[in-house]
């Protein structure tokens, strides 16, 4: 009998060849007004093309950190990051960041400029490309019809859509996101999950996914790095390939859900489950 084929981002999840992010005992401190701080000790982790990798934790374990430090804001003080076997000195155009501020948008450009934007500051894209690039993903996002509109004008889930196309639009190596829709309602927040889970179905491209929640991190991840509290250090890896909003109710999604909770709140009073 012949064995079922999977699908690319499954086959990458199931049998890794190359990864496209690797961290190697990475320790990252920064600086307050009164101490030094440091946000993660030793974290290794790599990830591969088509991954939808999540970094859980606490507040202050350093999943936030570990994403700056991705992007290129913030260098480690011991260890290295590599972005295609390569050192990530810096930021650029192959790390896109999707924050879960709503005032990521320029607020004086309108939706189209506004996705247009990073790809008129790069000099690579020309101008027919930068038009073709922003109305696709206008479509996908189903925002075709506010391509004039405002950011003021827009709801919170709407301008997350935005920043998430303007990030997919220049077809980063990896999408960057730091608890991206921790701001919205329960309701939108279930659509945007249900939306980027869409749109990773359509073009399979790498995430890494900063949550507090574990419930978001089992529908959303396909791997799931469990760190530590302040400072963060890797408690588990753990595989949700499958898993999504049909899993909630079922055994392994509870499993899963509960051996995170052991983690991260065992010996803690009152923490039962998780704080959402």
């Amino acid at each position: 009998m012949t064995a079922p084929s999977l699908t690319p981002a499954a086959a990458a999840v199931a049998s890794p060849a190359v990864p496209v992010l690797t961290a190697d005992d990475v320790s990252l401190q920064y600086t307050t007004r009164e101490r030094m701080v440091t946000a993660t000790w030793r974290v290794s982790f790599k990830v591969y093309p088509g991954d939808r990798f999540v970094l859980l934790g606490p507040s202050g374990c350093g999943k936030s950190s570990l994403l700056k430090s991705v992007a290129g804001f913030l260098p480690p003080v011991e260890g290295r990051i590599r972005l295609n076997g390569r050192d990530i000195k810096g930021p650029g155009p192959d790390r896109m960041m999707v924050f879960q501020e709503f005032d990521q948008l320029l607020p004086w450009k309108s939706v189209f400029e506004n996705v247009a934007y990073p790809m008129r500051v790069n000099s690579r894209f020309p101008r027919a490309e930068i038009e073709e690039r922003v109305r696709g993903y206008l479509d996908k996002i189903g925002l075709t019809r506010f391509a004039d509109a405002h950011p003021h004008t827009l709801s919170g889930g709407m301008k997350q859509r935005v920043a998430i196309a303007r990030a997919m639009a220049m077809e980063p190596e990896v999408l960057l996101m730091d608890e991206p829709f921790a701001a919205l309602d329960a309701l939108t927040r279930r659509t945007m999950q249900a939306e980027l889970l869409r749109l990773w179905e359509d073009t399979r491209f790498t995430i890494l996914f900063v949550t507090h929640s574990i419930e978001e991190a089992l529908i959303v991840g396909t791997r799931i790095l469990v760190l530590s509290p302040h400072p963060g250090q890797v408690r588990a890896e753990l595989d949700a390939t499958g898993l999504g909003f049909d899993s909630v109710a079922t055994p392994r999604f509870a499993e899963l859900q509960a051996r995170i909770e052991d983690m991260l709140f065992a010996g803690r009073p009152g923490h039962t489950a998780e704080a959402h």
